[in-house]
């Protein structure tokens, strides 16, 4: 059997895609609507719901709106604020950098199940926007596989699918040669720690125009954020950052719906010394299949590899940011299609859904049984294996991928 099979197993046809697109938008827009009807039905209150992400948001963008976000950043007082509104013992601590501080500001200004709309459907439609501008033959097929990353985004209301279209039009503009792709990239600085790996392939692949533009959208966005905010803005966003590696160690993070090698490890029973030792050296081994994909790959693949490692890099990763994972498959699916092994293939498919589905459905299982939002306690935390499919998604595409380039070194496939 050669290294490239002909087989067609995904849906290529325009008509089939079309109608298969159609069917998960129909989904994914019956979910964003029931969920708006949540939000509208039950507003906050200790009997009514528990909060969920975007309600963080919310209360987030009023107190930048009331001059006093660094309140944010204090998780006893931000928890507190949080419990006297929807009661309980909420865990939704706020380490995101000021620039998302300007994001989420309007949504004060909107009802709840309003923002939610706005928000969440406008994030959805540029991110599917992104991915079938940059991949028309893989977008649907890799919507397919994570389909349960983009359910669980719209049910938390969090910010995955903008992340994923950042990283998509990103995708675009590198695969075009243009160095507006470092706008989307720059824009990261929103969730910095998920970008760390196409900074790394944009440096070593010499695209210095990219990286000044990304470099300057940036540190754009972060003079804004200061000049709008205040310098001491910063100062807590460093103490949040503090209290929340305190609470990875301790394990008070749901653990079980991250997807990073420290969780996984940690949740194995691993101690946090040796499972972020275990991360870092995952992560030198994603930035080193990185530097290998940029001098060896053709554009495309090296970006669809960039994409799937750059969920490795960082401990602090949710199943909501595999949006990421799947703009790297949409760019490489159709190759894979082609020139992997049947087996292989069917090992991709499946390390895709489980890594994206492993937490949603440990959410699901725990909510049946303990409520809506379970308090687990550490060292009772369920296991977490998406980290250890990634590791393993990633070491099989460098391998098939590698196989087809020494079977066909000519191959250049954008």
């Amino acid at each position: 059997m050669g290294a490239c099979e002909g087989v067609a197993a995904v849906p290529s046809a325009v008509s089939r895609r079309t109608v298969h697109l159609a069917v998960l938008v129909a989904l994914f827009g019956l979910v964003l609507a029931a969920t708006a009807l949540r939000f509208a039905l039950e507003p906050p209150g200790p009997a009514a719901r528990s909060p969920v992400d975007f309600d963080a948001f919310r209360l987030a963008g009023d107190l930048v709106r009331q001059g006093r976000i660094t309140l944010a950043y204090r998780f006893s007082e931000f928890q507190g604020l949080l419990r006297a509104e929807f009661g309980g013992t909420p865990f939704l601590p706020w380490t995101y950098p000021p620039p998302f501080d300007l994001v989420v500001a309007p949504l004060a200004l909107l009802p709840a199940w309003l923002g939610y709309a706005v928000f969440m459907g406008g994030t959805l439609w540029g991110f599917l926007a992104a991915l079938r501008r940059l991949a028309p033959d893989g977008a649907v097929p890799a919507l397919i596989l994570f389909t349960p990353v983009v359910l669980v985004t719209l049910r938390c209301g969090q910010n995955g699918l903008l992340t994923g279209a950042l990283i998509a039009w990103a995708c675009c503009g590198l695969l075009a040669g243009r160095a507006w792709a470092g706008v989307p990239l720059g824009l990261m600085v929103i969730k910095p720690h998920l970008a760390m790996a196409f900074a790394a392939y944009v440096v070593l692949s010499g695209r210095w125009s990219v990286a000044a533009t990304a470099a300057a959208t940036a540190l754009s966005v972060s003079l804004a954020a200061t000049v709008v905010l205040g310098p001491d803005v910063w100062i807590a966003l460093a103490g949040s950052i503090r209290e929340a590696k305190t609470f990875l160690a301790d394990g008070y993070y749901p653990l079980f719906r991250m997807v990073s090698p420290y969780a996984a490890l940690h949740t194995l029973g691993a101690g946090p010394t040796v499972a972020m030792a275990g991360q870092v050296a995952v992560a030198l081994l994603a930035l080193a299949v990185v530097a290998w994909a940029s001098r060896r790959l053709p554009v495309r693949h090296a970006l669809g590899v960039t994409a799937v490692a750059s969920l490795l890099i960082s401990p602090y990763a949710y199943d909501y940011d595999l949006t990421i994972v799947a703009v790297g498959l949409a760019l490489l699916l159709p190759d894979l299609i082609r020139c992997a092994r049947s087996g292989e293939r069917g090992a991709v498919y499946a390390l895709c859904v489980v890594a994206g589905g492993f937490g949603l459905a440990q959410s699901a299982v725990l909510s049946a049984r303990f409520g809506p939002v379970p308090e687990l306690v550490p060292g009772d935390m369920p296991l977490s294996l998406s980290g250890f499919c990634l590791v393993a998604l990633l070491g099989l595409l460098v391998g098939i991928l590698a196989r087809a380039r020494r079977a066909e070194p000519a191959l250049t496939v954008r």
